[in-house]
């Protein structure tokens, strides 16, 4: 791969997770404090990411994989997003709002999928040189939350209530507008020719010919897993930085990105705990990360207990790795080689869209049911909100430990 294909790959994941790194963080503090959002209202407007989850695969499957150029669909679906940016930067109303931040998940989420595309099909060896591609994603999102805290200052406690932080969506505009246009310059993706009489249905598409694998006991118990833990994981997409802002934490969003570092670098550590502990025990240890990181929420202050708000940031890493990467793992081993894609997009599904979807409903009901105690006491209000998602993490943990039984990772597509 040459050097200027790498910096074209790199700086095309640079802007992708820029972009989304650059609003999705303070969504939550943006809806509660600048429109006065309902927890329900709010849990709607982040369920938009899970409805752009399920319409993906048809957008990226029916469309992208079959007659356009990947890079073309990305570069038009970023300069639409940067239109619809624009517009929710000139929302001042949940009802004006939330038409526009629909539309623009609905374009949004299918990029995921293309630039991953756009990167594989120039990649001689995906598995060594992905990685090294897909970092400059963790570092753009990192660099939209340093700036947000420590360049602009718009999630500052005054900021706030002056409605600054609505400028988080024009830099998200202004980076859509760089992506869009640049797109037309990436390595030309046309698409993959359909071979002679193979045909692409709804299913298959959406992952459910990989349906039979729930057949297996293990398989369906982490399946079930997966969704459940993806309720606790809801909770804190949506209201971990508007936790962190009321508490008092300064820069709350751009020591949020300790989250990323973390998960940066329990990547690397994925693979010892994997080959030491196994597939079981190193699920375990990421749902366990959940409650412990849910209970540092709920005992933390922005005072004399300041490190318990960090560590539950930085256990992200432990908490997104060591479940979601590891089971992306388990299902690739557990797929035959004619259902590989089909496993992950039925995963992806109940995970990202399902799960979250689910999650975030229930992140606002819970909110709206302790609302009455924030007029008199933020500290309990939050203490009773984050007990919720540790409780449900600690029932999945013992849902998967009593009944997964352990087995070893094969990877079967070297045995069909």
């Amino acid at each position: 791969m040459s050097s200027s294909i790498k910096f074209k790959l790199s700086f095309m994941m640079f802007l992708e997770f820029f972009i989304w790194g650059s609003w999705f963080v303070t969504l939550g503090t943006f809806l509660g404090s600048t429109l006065n959002s309902t927890g329900l209202e709010i849990a709607n407007v982040f369920s938009t990411q899970s409805w752009g989850a399920i319409v993906a695969p048809f957008i990226v499957g029916m469309i992208a994989d079959r007659y356009f150029n990947a890079e073309r669909i990305l570069g038009i679906l970023h300069l639409i997003g940067a239109v619809l940016m624009f517009q929710l930067y000139n929302s001042h109303s949940i009802g004006e709002f939330f038409p526009y931040v629909l539309g623009y998940m609905l374009l949004y989420m299918p990029t995921l999928s293309l630039v991953n595309s756009v990167s594989f099909r120039q990649l001689k060896n995906p598995e060594k040189e992905f990685s090294n591609i897909r970092i400059w994603g963790t570092i753009g999102w990192i660099v939209a939350g340093l700036s947000i805290s420590y360049l602009f200052k718009w999630d500052a406690e005054q900021s706030i209530k002056e409605g600054l932080l609505r400028n988080t969506f024009l830099m998200a505009a202004i980076g859509s507008v760089i992506l869009g246009l640049f797109s037309f310059f990436l390595p030309k993706t046309p698409p993959v020719k359909v071979e002679a009489g193979e045909k692409q249905s709804f299913a298959k598409i959406l992952g459910l010919d990989a349906i039979k694998l729930l057949k297996d006991r293990n398989f369906l118990v982490f399946f079930v897993s997966s969704i459940l833990i993806c309720i606790p994981l809801a909770f804190y997409y949506q209201y971990a930085n508007p936790f962190l802002a009321e508490v008092g934490l300064s820069n709350p969003t751009g020591k949020m990105t300790i989250g990323q570092i973390s998960e940066a670098l329990c990547l690397l550590l994925l693979p010892i705990f994997f080959t030491r502990f196994g597939f079981k025990n190193t699920i375990l240890l990421g749902m366990l990360a959940w409650v412990l990181r849910y209970v540092f929420f709920a005992y933390g202050n922005a005072g004399e207990a300041t490190y318990m708000l960090l560590l539950g940031i930085a256990l992200h890493g432990i908490c997104y790795d060591f479940f979601f990467v590891s089971g992306q793992i388990y299902t690739d081993s557990k797929a035959g080689k004619e259902n590989k894609n089909a496993a992950q997009g039925l995963i992806t599904f109940a995970t990202y869209g399902v799960g979250q979807l689910i999650g975030f409903w229930v992140a606002g009901f819970v909110s709206d049911t302790y609302n009455h105690i924030k007029t008199t006491d933020v500290a309990a209000f939050w203490h009773q909100l984050w007990i919720v998602p540790a409780i449900i993490a600690l029932v999945v943990f013992f849902i998967f430990l009593f009944f997964f039984k352990k087995e070893n990772i094969v990877n079967q597509s070297e045995t069909n």
